[in-house]
């Protein structure tokens, strides 16, 4: 099966909506209702009427992402902390130390670690030191780290 993928944006919204204690079904409900005003009453930083507009385009694709999981199409630096804070309630400094290409010392429980490298598109590496440390750095090419000078 195909990974459900959502923009940076719909993904956001989606993590706000369930931050604030909204379920799967509750959101669906919603986005069939086409009632992006009360979304926006849930979670006002959002203009929910693209995700609603989205959504209703493939109803079943978006419950797919909902239920089954999905790929943010591209995440930048400030994106993946964003959804650390927003799906898992990871704080920066709080939860894991920034690197020049990512972050480390994350804690997550193996459900949360297998979520997050589901959602992560693939310019992220994440990686587990076996002690339940993760690291999540860019994924380069050699030539191009910044330990090569490329």
């Amino acid at each position: 099966m195909t990974k459900v993928k959502l923009s940076l944006m719909e993904a956001y919204m989606v993590e706000s909506l369930r931050s604030k204690g909204m379920s799967n079904e509750e959101i669906i409900t919603l986005v069939e209702q086409e009632n992006a005003g009360r979304l926006k009453e849930l979670e006002p930083r959002f203009d929910y009427s693209e995700l609603v507009k989205a959504a209703r385009e493939d109803l079943a694709t978006f419950r797919s992402a909902l239920f089954d999981g999905y790929e943010v199409k591209f995440v930048t630096f400030n994106g993946l902390k964003n959804l650390l804070r927003m799906r898992f309630g990871k704080e920066e400094e709080r939860d894991y130390s920034l690197m020049e290409t990512g972050i480390w010392g994350l804690r997550l429980s193996p459900q949360d670690l297998q979520q997050l490298n589901k959602m992560l598109s693939s310019n992220w590496l994440v990686t587990s030191d076996g002690s339940g440390a993760v690291k999540v750095e860019l994924n380069m090419p050699a030539e191009v780290t910044p330990s090569t000078g490329g």
